[in-house]
């Protein structure tokens, strides 16, 4: 029984080696191909919104307008609200770049992808990176534990210095405004985990046009330039 065991532990180590190549792999084809492209926008949001709820044509408005600015929209590559930030940068003819992951239910990129800038991954952390290195801003609009994961990923990179910082925008009030609270009664006021510049971060807006306001406001400060955020 202890030799089985350990046989199937070496087994185990060596298909741990081979992933690092699966990871570098997926590094390879995102960095070549999201380096040859201009300044782009990530929205996060849920999957689940369907196309005839007024979050899914508010993303697709806000996509709009982006591109009108001279963005390119980067978004997770699935339905929903991914959907509409792709829906949108095709309808404006902009840059519309997915960002799949494989997910036991079988995710595949939504129709509205660029075709040659549909990337596939096995991996969240990898995606991740792509999302936050090629990104100049992060719109983030209601969704579920992805949502809030990818939302207070960007955060702590901010917050620690480990990118720059960039407008991280939240669109919708209704849906954000008992998070917000939370943040400021509990982690701000009562317990001190954060400091009260760090509210700054995190914008709360409605609108197409505030979303782009904040971003152009943000860029039209000299000391803030439009450049990939990793240095790695």
């Amino acid at each position: 029984m202890a030799q089985q065991k350990l046989k199937q532990w070496n087994e185990i180590k060596g298909e741990n080696s081979w992933t690092m190549f699966k990871v570098l792999s997926e590094f390879v084809e995102g960095f070549e191909k999201l380096n040859k492209l201009g300044p782009c926008v990530s929205i996060f949001g849920s999957a689940r919104t369907k196309e005839d709820h007024p979050y899914y044509s508010l993303t697709v408005e806000i996509a709009r307008a982006l591109v009108h600015e001279g963005f390119g929209i980067i978004s997770g590559g699935g339905p929903g609200i991914m959907e509409a930030a792709n829906k949108g940068a095709y309808l404006e003819k902009g840059l519309s770049i997915g960002l799949n992951i494989e997910l036991p239910f079988e995710q595949s990129g939504n129709k509205y992808i660029d075709h040659d800038k549909n990337l596939d991954h096995r991996y969240f952390f990898t995606r991740k990176v792509m999302f936050v290195k090629y990104s100049q801003a992060f719109i983030v609009m209601p969704g579920g534990f992805g949502t809030l994961d990818e939302l207070f990923e960007t955060l702590t990179l901010i917050q620690t210095n480990k990118i720059s910082e960039i407008p991280v925008v939240l669109v919708g009030t209704d849906f954000w405004k008992g998070l917000k609270s939370w943040i400021v009664e509990t982690m701000l006021n009562e317990h001190g985990n954060i400091s009260a510049k760090d509210l700054d971060l995190i914008p709360l807006v409605d609108t197409p046009e505030e979303v782009v306001k904040v971003i152009t406001d943000f860029y039209g400060d000299t000391s803030n330039q439009l450049k990939p955020n990793y240095q790695l």
